[in-house]
C-alpha cells in the first residue's frame, strides 16, 4: 500500500474533507481536531499575517487520506512552548536564517497527543512513509529544521532511529488514581498538605464564590465576550496580547460544544473569574485563566481544584492544567515528561544542538527528582 501513496502539502485544514480527516486516529485528542485546526484558520489566529501558515502534509491513496501530519511553516517561535529563541539568534549571528521552519503541533497549545495520525489499522510502512516524506519535504524546500513538539509515547517510538534530536521537558499533570470523590483524592495527601488544600477551598467558598459548569454549546456571545474578557486581561497584565480571540472561541464552542469546559465563578451572581478547559476522551487539558480582581486562592480553585473535581465526576483520566507552574505541585498535580522530536539541516548546528539536548536533558532529571520530593502525597510508612 506505502508505494501507492501520494504525498501532497495544502495549506489550508479546510481543503481536506472534515470526514476523512476526522477518521484518522486522533487518540480522543481534541486538539488535531479538524473543528479545532479550522477554527484556528477562520478566526484569522493562524496564516501567513500570523507567522503559523498551514502546510499540512497528507499521503492519500486514489484520494482517500490515510495518512497525515498537522503541519505549520514558522516565522518566529512565538506560542510554541518548546523554547528554541537560543537556537534562531546562534543561526542570526552565524549570517544563516533559521526561519522559516516546520513546526507540527496544534497552535498556541503545549498539550501531548499524536502528531503523525493514521488511518485505523495503518501498516507500519505507512507511518515511515509520512516521516520520510515530512523529511523529504523540509529539505526540498530548504527549511532549517522540522519540529515536532509534544509527541505522545506511539509517535516517539516510531520516530526513533528516523535522525531526530530528542528534547526532554516537564509538566505537572494529575492522575486519577480511581478516586471516587474530591475527599478521596484529598485524603491521599499527608497532613499538613491536606489542612492547606482545604484551607484553600474554603477561603473561597466562605467568601461567597460559587461555580457554574458550562459546555461550549451553552455559552452565548455575551457570556463569551466576558469570559475571553477576563483571559485577555491576564495576558494583558504579563503585557502580551492573547494569542486566540474570541471569534476564534465562539467558532470552537459552536462546532465542538461538548470539547469546551467553561468553570464560571460568581459572587453573587455576576462573574468574576473563568477557567477554559478543553475535554478530550480521556483527559482534560486546562488552558485560560482570567479574573476581574485578586480573590484569595480563587486561582487555585478555579483551575486546578474544580478541574481535578470535574476529572473525578466524569471519570477521566488525566487532567494536563497547562505549561510550567510549580506551585501546582503542593495541589496534587506530579512532574511528567515530556518530549520534542527535532530534526536540525545544517550538520555543523546539528552537533552543537545535540550536546545542549544532552545536558538538558541530565538537568530535567535532575530537576524532576527534586520536584517528586515536594508532592503532598503520602510517603508510604
Amino acid at each position: 500500500m506505502a508505494a501507492s501513496l501520494q504525498a501532497r502539502i495544502v495549506t489550508s485544514i479546510n481543503r481536506v474533507p472534515a470526514t476523512q480527516w476526522n477518521a484518522l486516529a486522533l487518540g480522543g485528542n481534541p486538539f488535531v481536531r479538524h473543528e479545532f485546526l479550522l477554527a484556528m484558520e477562520q478566526a484569522g489566529c493562524v496564516g501567513k499575517a500570523a507567522g503559523w501558515l498551514p502546510n499540512h502534509l497528507l499521503l492519500e491513496e486514489h484520494g482517500e487520506l490515510v495518512a497525515a501530519v498537522p503541519l505549520y511553516r514558522k516565522s518566529h517561535s512565538w506560542g510554541e512552548f518548546v523554547f528554541d529563541w537560543s537556537w534562531a539568534r546562534a543561526y542570526d549571528q552565524a549570517g544563516l536564517s533559521y526561519y522559516p521552519k516546520l513546526v507540527s503541533m496544534p497552535p498556541f497549545t503545549p498539550a501531548t497527543g499524536p502528531r503523525l495520525l493514521l488511518a485505523p489499522g495503518a501498516s507500519p510502512a505507512v507511518r515511515a512513509r509520512l516521516s520520510t516524506e515530512l523529511l523529504m519535504y523540509a529539505k526540498s524546500e530548504h527549511f532549517s529544521s522540522a519540529h515536532l513538539l509534544f509527541l505522545n509515547d506511539e509517535d516517539r517510538a516510531s520516530l526513533s532511529n528516523e535522525g531526530y534530536l530528542w528534547r526532554k521537558d516537564c509538566q505537572f499533570h494529575w492522575h486519577n488514581r480511581g478516586y471516587k470523590t474530591f475527599d478521596d483524592f484529598i485524603a491521599t495527601f499527608r497532613s499538613d498538605k491536606r489542612k492547606k488544600a482545604l484551607r484553600e477551598r474554603r477561603r473561597v467558598r466562605e467568601g461567597g464564590v460559587t461555580f457554574r459548569t458550562l459546555t461550549g454549546g451553552e455559552m452565548d456571545a455575551k457570556l463569551w465576550n466576558i469570559v475571553f474578557g477576563f483571559s485577555a486581561a491576564t495576558f494583558e497584565s504579563h503585557g502580551h496580547e492573547h494569542y486566540l480571540n474570541v471569534e476564534f472561541f465562539q467558532t470552537v464552542s459552536a462546532v465542538m460544544p461538548q470539547s469546551v469546559v467553561i468553570k464560571l465563578a460568581e459572587y453573587q451572581g455576576h462573574p468574576i473569574a473563568t477557567a477554559i478547559f478543553f475535554r478530550g476522551d480521556h483527559v482534560l487539558y486546562g488552558r485560560y485563566w482570567g479574573a476581574a480582581a485578586n480573590y484569595h486562592s480563587l486561582h487555585f480553585e478555579t483551575c486546578y481544584y474544580q478541574g481535578i473535581e470535574y476529572c473525578i465526576e466524569q471519570g477521566l483520566q488525566h487532567f494536563e492544567p497547562g505549561t510550567q507552574g510549580e506551585h501546582k505541585v503542593p495541589r496534587g498535580f506530579e512532574p511528567t515528561t515530556t518530549w520534542s522530536a527535532h530534526w536540525i539541516a545544517d550538520a555543523r548546528f546539528r552537533r552543537a544542538i545535540d550536546h545542549y539536548l544532552n545536558d538538558e536533558r541530565a538537568a530535567i532529571d535532575q530537576y524532576i527528582l527534586q520536584v517528586e520530593e515536594h508532592t503532598p502525597y503520602h510517603r508510604g510508612p
